[in-house]
């Protein structure tokens, strides 16, 4: 009877560890523009929220409904920063804290991009210092900011505006001097082009009005091989879909060394009841050999760009040219193994 006993509490406990192990997505009921940051044994991560930046933390992503949360910013009333923050990325360079997110003053017209600083290595520790306006010359609408290094040199690549009303959003690029200071002018380095770069309506599938959108974009890296991943479409379509641009040579500022993938490479997938994927960013496991991707997306069709849109992961594979496979959204329903994690923590 104890052998019995005894081999049922190991069946149980084979069971548990094994849910310990696996997830399901949505990560969050709700979270647009997820990122997240893995640093000294834990993922820190953040997602729009308008109104202030939180930030959460935790060693397992796939349990982020548990994670540890605390409230770093709320910016101050009546300045060009107050409203609509989005898109929030936090960022360790030179060993110090740093977010970037776009603010206005309520109007859309006049979104920006700036950055908190923080010297503590623990930033739930420390002081958020806001070091100001990140701005290229010349000075126009802008959202969506990612830095990343390169070659030793830090750069940042956005969404915005040729000029001072919305045409389009494009992706630009430019050196920075420091972490909060754009050295030099922005270069173009895509715009939208292909069709499904320009849908903008659901409500006539067949004839949508074009809305031309490149957005979100994110640095991605791997065995020398450079991408920038960006968000097409209007957000508030189901048609919003992820696009590929491939550094050729070694000139990021050169905009004819950037080559775009002709077609979506993240997008719907009705089957599955995804909808709207996009707004990515991306990160390692903890053992440092898988990557993953993390995104939103709707679980319905014509839920738009409000609180719908739900944190999403999923683990990326690579094509034999070195271009990243992103595959399908998988469903609500299919469980996935969590990000692999270093031998001596799975003791």
């Amino acid at each position: 009877m104890k052998k019995i006993i005894f081999l049922l509490a190991l069946f149980g406990f084979g069971l548990v560890t094994a849910q310990e192990n696996m997830f399901t997505n949505p990560l969050l009921p709700s979270g647009a523009d997820p990122y997240s940051t893995y640093y000294n044994g834990y993922y820190y991560y953040t997602h729009t929220l308008g109104n202030r930046l939180m930030l959460w933390k935790t060693k397992n992503l796939a349990d982020l409904k548990n994670a540890e949360s605390k409230l770093i910013w709320t910016p101050p009333p009546g300045t060009a920063y107050s409203k609509e923050i989005w898109a929030p990325e936090f960022h360790i360079i030179d060993g110090k804290w740093y977010v970037y997110f776009a603010a206005d003053d309520g109007d859309n017209n006049n979104h920006r991009m700036y950055v908190l600083e923080n010297t503590s290595e623990d930033p739930f520790k420390g002081h958020w210092e806001f070091k100001g306006k990140v701005a290229a010359w010349p000075d126009r609408w802008a959202i969506d900011g990612n830095v990343f290094t390169y070659k030793n040199k830090l750069y940042m690549i956005w969404s915005g505006w040729e000029g001072d009303t919305n045409h389009q959003q494009n992706i630009y690029i430019a050196k920075m001097k420091n972490p909060w200071t754009i050295e030099g002018k922005r270069v173009l380095i895509a715009e939208p082009t292909y069709a499904w770069e320009k849908q903008g309506d659901l409500q006539d599938a067949k004839n949508p009005p074009h809305v031309n959108v490149n957005e979100g974009p994110q640095y991605l890296e791997r065995n020398g091989n450079i991408f920038i991943v960006f968000s097409a479409s209007g957000c508030w379509t189901d048609y919003y879909a992820l696009g590929l641009i491939k550094l050729k040579g070694d000139d990021l500022l050169n905009p004819s060394s950037w080559v775009k993938h002709p077609e979506p490479v993240f997008g719907k997938s009705e089957t599955n009841s995804v909808y709207a994927p996009g707004h990515n960013s991306f990160f390692k496991s903890p053992d440092g050999t898988e990557d993953w991707i993390l995104y939103h997306a709707n679980s319905n069709p014509g839920e738009g760009c409000g609180t719908k849109r739900s944190p999403r992961m999923q683990k990326i594979r690579w094509n034999a040219d070195g271009t990243p496979d992103f595959g399908t959204p998988v469903p609500e329903n299919e469980y996935l193994t969590i990000p692999a994690i270093r031998q001596q923590e799975q003791k």
